[in-house]
């Protein structure tokens, strides 16, 4: 017997997986997630600063909650090739540590892509992942897609979904309302001004390292990321570690953010390998007031280090700034 997730020939429309064991965040996982990615938010890094604003200390930084819920889908994808994006992310409450999370993944579309001269037949799989507390209070709701291979190459399964559809886009309401009890004034500061459709180039860029590590610590067991074999050679890095990179430059340039309370969009636009070096711009494409803050609708586009520098990753998010 092989110990293994499905293939795509295997998945089908409705599909439930929610084995991945519960994760309760504690201060050593926290700074373990920390020190790969150098995130500088405030309200995680600062207990008294998270009570005055929050009404309690250990805040969790959204990006350890959001890599547990991915790592967490991933009995669905154990064999994933790639992950194409992420949609319509939504933090329904702001988890604190010593919460515990668990997560249900449902396989919501297939679509059997097209034969290649070549390569391996490989189909794509949308899912819908909801993460809950202890207390089954919802805390995230998104989806993902994942390009994942067929078990028999002869297979012709009849997928055809439109996955164009899936995912649902995210309300100015619903992307606010995460701390809508939250006092902000604590945070207030000069801060940075920012301007609609302006651009900021970050300085400097960030190294991959200790990818492995990363995804052993939110639950991740997708093949590719643990073995050079399934990689084609390489390893391949973990979306989700691209991504706190690209959180922890934004956080660099615009100190003030309080936290992020859920994703537009986020696309994979190649590969990323430890040892890459990435660098990115934020376009400013909204501002929009809420209670005590601003709701600033942030671009982050990455690059990848390389004799010739390679786009990574588009991502569209929500940031509440004071």
């Amino acid at each position: 017997m092989i110990a293994e997730g499905p293939y795509f020939d295997e998945l089908s429309v409705g599909q439930v997986f929610d084995s991945a064991p519960g994760l309760t965040l504690t201060s050593g996982l926290a700074q373990a997630h920390r020190s790969i990615l150098g995130e500088r938010l405030a309200l995680p890094l600062d207990d008294g600063l998270s009570a005055s604003v929050t009404g309690a200390p250990g805040l969790a930084s959204p990006a350890l909650v959001w890599d547990v819920a991915i790592g967490q889908s991933t009995a669905a994808t154990h064999h994933v090739k790639a992950n194409l994006f992420y949609r319509g992310l939504v933090f329904h409450r702001a988890p604190h540590l010593g919460d515990t999370l668990r997560s249900r993944t449902e396989v919501v579309g297939l679509r059997q892509n097209r034969a290649r001269e070549g390569r391996w037949p490989t189909g794509l799989a949308a899912l819908r992942i909801t993460t809950a507390d202890q207390r089954g209070e919802p805390v995230l709701d998104f989806w993902r897609c994942a390009m994942l291979p067929l078990r028999d190459p002869e297979a012709v399964t009849g997928h055809a979904d439109d996955l164009d559809a899936v995912g649902a886009a995210v309300s100015d309401a619903s992307l606010a309302k995460v701390a809508e009890r939250w006092d902000l004034e604590p945070l207030r500061g000069p801060g940075a001004a920012l301007t609609e459709g302006e651009v900021i180039e970050i300085g400097g860029g960030d190294v991959v390292s200790s990818a492995p590590e990363l995804a052993r610590l939110t639950l991740n067991i997708a093949k590719v990321h643990h073995d050079a074999v399934a990689g084609g050679g390489t390893r391949l890095v973990y979306g989700g570690h691209t991504i706190g990179l690209a959180l922890a430059q934004a956080t660099r340039a615009l100190p003030g953010i309080a936290t992020v309370t859920g994703w537009h969009s986020c696309d994979h636009l190649g590969p990323v390998v430890e040892g890459d070096t990435l660098r990115s711009a934020l376009t400013v494409e909204r501002c929009e007031p809420t209670r005590g803050g601003r709701l600033v609708h942030l671009r982050s586009r990455v690059t990848a280090d390389a004799p010739v520098p390679r786009d990574v990753l588009d991502w569209r998010f929500a940031a509440l700034v004071p």
